[in-house]
């Protein structure tokens, strides 16, 4: 069974997205003291009191405005509104109520959900400061400081009071593929993720930097279940300032990266790779992560007959560090070969998985040593001893030596490139390890 969900759902700047993090125990939503950072929809599970509930964090809603950032806002928060159990209106006890308030509890009403209203920043949890906002018509107003924790236990009291009602048993987490959707701003990443999900799950704009935090959707697809992880584009380092929204949005993205099972570098065809995409991609090998490029916008393209060669030929030239990549290229406009997406993550998903028998390991490093010596190094030869697999995600070996000093850059890329062929590890990174013989694991 589903967790009930819970929306937080305020005007701007009132601390939804402080208390969302109280619940998380952690920062994933970005907190600032600036009106309409929370742009998208945010997810979190938490308890209180044995009750399992998800929080959803939203952002600052303005009604009565007229800017396209604030009609998506609008737009998130009302699927949020729509599939929510119980709603959590969030004003500011400091500014007292206001007509804005007031506007965002009539649209609540209109909802026909229960709704709780949280008067936050009521440091000295003073009852009488909220009295005011019994005018709004929503019930007992419960005075809280999303900071410093006041008063948010009597609070999650009422949230679980009304969620009774709801399935509450404890849910197993389910094995699923997370896929981090990465690139530059305005590549198309949310786009593609909200293609892939079949809906606006993600604000998409023409503004270049409109995805501010990591967005975390589920996804079933052909039986198989998956996590895309839409992320805020990566600028050059920089052009960013630190401290900033945007400095914070890149730490997560890069996050999301590391925990991520699978990696989509999307990029705009129309720019080709460029140095900022290498750098994305680099990272993303660092850390392990099989990585398939995604060329986005194909449909701009001019082509013949030659053009995907031309460009396949360009990416092996940029991303020769990494030769092991898989691209694909997709218009998210058009759909052209989007459905193919799943099934090349499946694909190196399955190589980063990838476990080998020591036996049929050791047999492929000796038939690899018969074919080309060890190199020696002042009148010393490498001798490769044992072999073994110890990790996979991605598949991680480590080769007993008599001296890890004589080896060169050259001959340990030999070794990868035999076992990458001998196992069939397109697709995914791989790491050796040399040891000395001497020397425990």
């Amino acid at each position: 069974m589903q967790r009930p969900l819970v929306a937080i759902v305020g005007r701007p700047n009132v601390g939804k997205s402080t208390f969302f993090n109280r619940i998380a125990g952690k920062r994933l939503s970005i907190v600032e003291d600036m009106p309409g950072v929370t742009r998208d929809r945010l997810y979190v599970d938490g308890d209180w009191n044995g009750y399992a509930f998800t929080m959803i964090d939203t952002g600052g809603l303005e009604l009565t405005s007229g800017d396209v950032i604030h009609k998506h806002i609008k737009a998130q928060a009302q699927i949020a509104v729509d599939t929510a159990n119980v709603i959590l209106f969030f004003v500011d006890g400091k500014s007292g109520l206001t007509s804005s308030d007031e506007e965002v509890a009539s649209y609540l009403r209109k909802s026909g959900k229960k709704v709780i209203v949280a008067v936050n920043k009521i440091d000295n949890y003073d009852r009488n400061a909220v009295t005011d906002f019994y005018r709004l018509g929503l019930g007992t107003p419960f005075p809280i400081s999303a900071e410093h924790g006041q008063g948010t236990g009597d609070l999650l009291d009422e949230v679980v009071k009304s969620l009774k009602v709801f399935d509450t048993e404890e849910i197993e987490d389910e094995e699923r593929i997370k896929i981090a959707v990465v690139g530059k701003p305005n590549a198309g990443k949310s786009s593609l993720v909200n293609k892939l999900l079949g809906y606006e799950r993600s604000i998409v704009s023409d503004i270049a930097g409109t995805t501010r935090d990591t967005i975390n959707e589920n996804i079933d697809y052909n039986g198989k279940k998956y996590t895309l992880i839409d992320t805020a584009g990566i600028r050059k380092k920089s052009s960013i300032q630190t401290g900033t929204v945007e400095y914070y949005s890149v730490i997560r993205a890069f996050n999301a990266v590391r925990q991520a099972d699978v990696c989509l570098l999307v990029v705009d065809s129309s720019e080709n790779l460029t140095e900022q995409d290498v750098k994305i991609a680099g990272f993303a090998d660092e850390e392990g992560i099989p990585t398939i490029v995604v060329m986005n916008k194909w449909d701009l393209i001019e082509k013949d007959t030659n053009t995907i060669n031309q460009f396949n030929k360009k990416l092996q030239e940029d991303l020769k560090f990494m030769d092991y990549f898989k691209s694909l290229y997709i218009s998210v406009k058009t759909g052209k070969r989007v459905e193919q997406i799943f099934s090349l993550v499946d694909y190196v998903y399955e190589k980063t998985m990838t476990r080998v028998s020591t036996g049929i390991l050791n047999d492929a490093v000796l038939h690899a040593i018969a074919t080309s010596e060890p190199p020696a190094k002042n009148g010393k030869r490498l001798k490769l001893y044992f072999s073994t697999q110890v990790g996979v995600k991605p598949p991680k070996f480590v080769i007993k030596v008599n001296d890890k000093n004589l080896i060169h850059f050259s001959y340990k890329r030999y070794i990868e490139n035999v076992l990458r062929k001998s196992f069939e590890l397109d697709g995914t990174p791989i790491v050796i390890m040399f040891r000395n013989k001497d020397k425990e694991d």
